[in-house]
């Protein structure tokens, strides 16, 4: 099991999952999943407000496959932000992305869900797609289950979305700290090599300038400190320059090239190089998306709110 995979783990036997989890799931009819990022299986099957249709189509091999490939779409949507998208049946499924910084180490998924009634036409535009996949139809059995399927409006969905991103980072954040408790458990040699690289990674410190102040040789710190952290001296400390990079950049006051030589950086040029391998993108895109990311939350968020008021009482199942 790698690092990512164990802090999902973590996170989903934690009292603050499962809490909010419970919660959830009582107050939408809806179920709710924290997966790792390699997750080969369905993320509601067997859960708790599974939706019956889903759980039908899902017992033969086609509709089982229609229903992975739908939910690999909505985890592929989810970048920085949660995405949402439809199956074959109308049916709405949703991933939120859960961080370790700018890595994605799980998402946490929802749906099944219907945003509108379906007509007579539209529920046998979908028995025809079953019956051309070669997915055995029992007319009555299967309507019965789908009309059985959660709805809400649109404006609720979209409220449970936003409720959906704020726990995502409430987790993120929370894996932070595990990593941290983590890396406090760690040898004293690797505690203080951290502390001394967070302390010093402005200054133009080399692998000798560690080694020497850890009383060790160089080939010994690297081998001790590529086992421990995964990264070279060198690729750990980029890490922490562009780290504190990224918190200066929020400031829009301070130059581009100003942060990166405060941060460490000779050359503005291998600073920009660096920030994009280890970020996707440029220092001022970074800028201009984190301030465009901060007006759309605080936006999203205050128009959100009346829905999630009667998100409980919105939930109901649809009526044949």
């Amino acid at each position: 099991m790698n690092k990512d995979d164990y802090l999902i783990q973590r996170l989903s036997r934690s009292d603050l999952y499962n809490e909010f989890r419970q919660a959830f799931v009582a107050g939408t009819c809806l179920p709710l999943r924290l997966r790792p990022v390699n997750f080969w299986g369905l993320a509601h099957h067997g859960q708790p407000h599974e939706n019956p249709f889903c759980a039908l189509i899902a017992q033969t091999n086609r509709g089982r496959a229609a229903c992975l490939e739908t939910e690999q779409r909505a985890v592929d949507s989810a970048q920085d932000r949660p995405g949402t998208v439809r199956c074959f049946a109308g049916l709405c499924h949703t991933a939120a992305p859960v961080k370790l910084g700018n890595h994605t180490i799980g998402f946490l998924q929802t749906g099944q869900v219907a945003l509108e009634l379906t007509s007579t036409a539209g529920f046998e535009a979908i028995t025809r797609q079953l019956v051309d996949w070669g997915v055995p139809v029992e007319a009555s059995r299967l309507r019965d289950a789908y009309y059985r399927s959660t709805v809400l409006s649109p404006d609720q969905y979209s409220g449970l979305i936003g409720l959906l991103e704020i726990f995502a980072q409430q987790l993120s954040l929370t894996a932070n700290r595990m990593m941290i408790q983590d890396a406090e458990a760690e040898a004293p040699m690797i505690r203080r090599a951290k502390a001394y690289i967070g302390g010093h990674s402005a200054d133009p410190i080399s692998l000798d300038d560690i080694a020497r102040a850890l009383y060790v040789s160089t080939f010994y710190f690297c081998k001790m400190f590529k086992k421990a952290t995964g990264l070279t001296f060198t690729e750990y400390l980029s890490r922490t320059r562009v780290e504190r990079a990224k918190t200066l950049l929020l400031n829009p006051h301070l130059r581009v090239s100003e942060i990166a030589y405060s941060v460490g950086f000779h050359s503005l040029t291998h600073f920009n190089r660096r920030f994009r391998q280890l970020t996707g993108e440029s220092p001022t895109h970074f800028r201009d998306s984190a301030a465009t990311r901060t007006k759309g939350i605080v936006r999203n968020l205050t128009r959100r709110s009346s829905a999630l008021g009667d998100l409980t009482a919105g939930a109901m199942p649809l009526a044949a």
